[in-house]
């Protein structure tokens, strides 16, 4: 049990259901963006767009990022941090929280009117998450090293 004692088990669940706030945002928002790039900059709708992105990125997204990295360090560190599915897995989550800072630099250049990226580049970084989530839970479960 570790450090954490009888409280691992809820721990590990509070993880979980950040790690899916987290990762359903994280699907929303590039969806947001692909919905927002047709749309005129300074337009009414945009506006509504740039209010909804924001939102999900406060009161959803970024606390479900800092829950899971609170939680599954206290997990971490009552593991040991000696077995390397957990590195690897690590390694994930910290490529992930980049992407997630990726996309927050995204939601302020939209914010301003500005379309660095197109439509069909959108629709791809939409497919990030769920690629890391696999592995993260085959990682996980699996645990193959």
């Amino acid at each position: 049990m570790g450090w954490l004692g009888e409280t691992y088990l809820w721990v590990k669940a509070a993880h979980l259901i950040f790690v899916i706030f987290w990762m359903a945002g994280m699907f929303m928002l590039p969806r947001f963006f692909v919905y927002h790039h047709g749309v005129a900059p300074g337009s009414a709708e945009d506006g509504l767009w740039i209010e909804r992105e924001r939102r999900l990125l406060r009161i959803i997204i970024n606390p479900a990022m800092a829950a899971t990295w609170i939680l599954g360090l206290m997990l971490a560190f009552n593991y040991g941090w000696s077995e390397g599915w957990l590195h690897a897995k690590l390694f994930l989550v910290l490529l992930l929280s980049g992407y997630h800072g990726w996309l927050s630099g995204l939601r302020r250049s939209f914010a301003r009117g500005e379309r660095r990226i197109g439509e069909k580049a959108l629709r791809l970084a939409n497919e990030v998450p769920g690629v890391a989530i696999i592995a993260i839970v085959i990682l996980v479960v699996v645990r193959p090293f």
